[in-house]
């Protein structure tokens, strides 16, 4: 990765493939976890709505399917957009207005947080979580938040990791549900966090191909803050699991000359929340967004959008088109949409498309699933093509779903893969959920992919012997592997 490249396309496609897979098929429990963040995201704007000045118009960065944006809506009554890398994630949370009885909405803008669609000083409140850390370079989201700040307005973000100085770094620990057994003790004790490199549940991205970036200790996170605003305002989230981590904490006050959670942050990490305001005058109130087109710019040329009869986005300049797919705008700059939204590629196998049908041969059961969580079963054995007239794409990419009763099976777990009949990847399989198989290739036009998995397992009350799903097979430049 390039010293000024804040994030790689291959992290933005790992990004819009996750976001395809939301939820992994258990939208009740996802709609359980947007509730509860939600309310704990809603109670920290609270107490800090004096400092926050009017929230019309509001940006989210990172929206996810924009379950924040609609609570700014609809409990604080602001307007304003919310935008996500994955288009396809913001159009799954179009269904939250009708599973939620919601009255109020947002602008969906599939975008980049790093070149942000907006004009200069266009809006006066940006907000963004669990987001800062999936870019290399935030000074470079810092600085696009400020131009299109108005003056005296506020950046809100929160739930950002704080490195920890207490631990060991020895691993990456997963999600509880994907821990292994002593890894989950060592949790219900309270004692992970004193031998992990980063924060609990990074593997799981790291392992699809976000990068995650949990370098910055408390002091980091203030120097960064003080580059670009004038005024700030804290909270601190500080770690309390088990005994020893709530005992370090009540020493860390002792030692801290204030009696506050700055020591005990830096002994333990943990995450912050952070209001940040630009300097000027803060903006009058902001009524409701008459003109929200003329908020926006065009992601190539810069210039000025306006709003044609058929509800499209054009480009007054170079004439680019952006229409509501599923009411979210694209704004991406050409090379990105041609990468991240491919449509039918023959280098891509996308089981949540009709059209990848024609690349499957043998060894897969039906299509299952809903959205952009589409896949297929396969039994010991599936086979598929994929074409690459130029032959540039050195990199195979496989996404799947390993069952965790396929791990309870007498024989251990495997994978292995081979491309016109040459082995490219073979590595046991150790826990659950979501896996990314990725391997070198030799270039050729035409790839004859051949998956094999291990051990076969039968849910109840079916007849069909499984293995694992899988929702995406493609091929990748050179680029990912930068």
């Amino acid at each position: 990765m390039s010293k000024n490249q804040a994030q790689t396309l291959a992290v933005q496609r790992a990004q819009v493939e996750f976001h395809r897979f939301a939820a992994l098929g258990e939208r009740e429990k996802a709609l359980a976890v947007y509730q509860e963040e939600n309310r704990r995201r809603s109670a920290i704007l609270a107490r800090h709505l004096g400092f926050c000045g009017p929230l019309s118009p509001f940006l989210e960065i990172g929206a996810n399917v924009g379950h924040s944006s609609y609570m700014l809506a609809n409990e604080f009554g602001a307007e304003g957009f919310a935008l996500d890398i994955s288009a396809d994630a913001l159009r799954q949370g179009v269904d939250l207005e009708r599973e939620w009885d919601l009255k109020h909405g947002m602008v969906r803008i599939a975008g980049d947080a790093v070149d942000l669609p907006f004009a200069d000083e266009s809006l006066n409140f940006v907000f963004a979580f669990q987001t800062l850390s999936q870019f290399m370079d935030m000074d470079r989201v810092f600085a696009e938040v400020k131009r299109v700040l108005a003056p005296g307005g506020v950046f809100f973000f929160a739930e950002e990791p704080i490195r920890r100085l207490l631990s060991l770094r020895l691993f990456r620990a997963p999600y509880y549900e994907a821990m292994k057994g002593w890894e989950r003790k060592l949790w219900d004790w309270g004692l992970l966090g004193f031998f992990v490199k980063d924060v609990i549940g990074a593997g799981q991205e790291e392992s699809f191909g976000i990068r995650q970036n949990h370098r910055n200790t408390l002091w980091d996170w203030d120097r960064l803050i003080h580059r670009h605003f004038d005024e700030r305002e804290f909270e601190l989230t500080i770690p309390q699991r088990g005994w020893l981590e709530s005992a370090v904490r009540k020493v860390g006050k002792r030692w801290d000359r204030y009696d506050s959670d700055w020591v005990p942050a830096r002994l333990l990490g943990g995450t912050l929340a952070a209001f940040c305001r630009k300097r000027g005058h803060q903006p009058d109130a902001g009524g409701p967004v008459m003109h929200w087109f003329e908020r926006l710019r065009c992601p190539d040329c810069r210039s000025s959008l306006r709003l044609r009869a058929d509800r499209a986005l054009e480009c007054r300049q170079c004439g680019n088109v952006a229409k509501a797919a599923g009411k979210v705008y694209t704004l991406l700059t050409s090379a990105q949409s041609r990468e991240l939204y491919p449509g039918d590629d023959p280098t891509v196998v996308d089981f949540s498309k009709p059209s990848h049908v024609r690349n499957l041969e043998a060894g897969w059961y039906e299509l299952e699933g809903a959205g952009g969580n589409r896949f297929r079963w396969m039994a010991g054995k599936a086979t598929l093509r994929l074409e690459d007239a130029q032959a540039s794409r050195p990199r195979l990419r496989i996404r799947g779903f390993v069952h965790e009763d396929m791990l309870r099976q007498p024989e251990r777990a495997r994978i292995l893969v081979r491309v016109n009949g040459q082995v490219v990847y073979d590595r046991p399989v150790t826990r659950p959920g979501l896996t990314i198989v990725e391997a070198d290739v030799t270039p050729a036009d035409e790839h004859y992919v051949e998956v094999n998995v291990s051990p076969l397992w039968r849910p109840d009350g079916e007849d069909r012997s499984l293995t694992w799903n899988v929702s995406l097979v493609r091929l990748v430049p050179k680029d990912a592997l930068d």
